[in-house]
């Protein structure tokens, strides 16, 4: 599992942000560290909006000291782009469709009641400017959303 010290595993991924494009996570740290990583299960669940839309509503706090806010799941980009317009989310959306950012940092889950397999768990990482995991934070309980001010916090003592 990706922890605290760690490097942060490097992606290039479909990044949904005005447009639909690929990013490389890398390339970008010294414009936008530190970058907090929201991973959630699915678009357009109860949770995952209610999640979102609070990093939304918090997002000021966050871009005051710089920070970056992406989250992140295995959904299309095209289904992405729909729920970062349907919820008015100004921050980015990152699509994992291939799975390799819930595998490198150890995040994916299964419903194996409902028959979903390879969604990632509700988690935060945030990346300092060096590209270090600065603050963690995984549930394997999709139902629990993440303590807002501790990221919040995790993301000044990055900056």
């Amino acid at each position: 599992m990706v922890d605290v010290g760690d490097d942060a595993p490097d992606f290039t991924a479909p990044f949904v942000t005005d447009e639909i494009g690929p990013k490389t996570l890398s390339e970008h740290l010294d414009e936008e560290a530190p970058v907090v990583l929201a991973f959630f299960p699915g678009a357009f669940t109860s949770v995952c909006t209610d999640e979102m839309c609070t990093f939304e509503s918090e997002l000021a706090a966050f871009e005051d000291v710089g920070a970056t806010i992406y989250g992140v799941s295995v959904d299309t980009p095209f289904a992405l782009q729909e729920f970062k317009a349907q919820n008015d989310l100004s921050f980015g959306l990152v699509s994992d469709t291939n799975k390799e950012l819930i595998d490198a940092y150890d995040v994916e889950m299964d419903f194996d009641d409902f028959g979903y397999y390879g969604l990632a768990k509700r988690a935060v990482f945030v990346v300092d400017g060096d590209g270090e995991v600065a603050y963690t934070w995984v549930s394997d309980d999709p139902g629990v959303e993440p303590d807002y001010d501790e990221v919040e916090q995790a993301a000044v003592d990055a900056a």
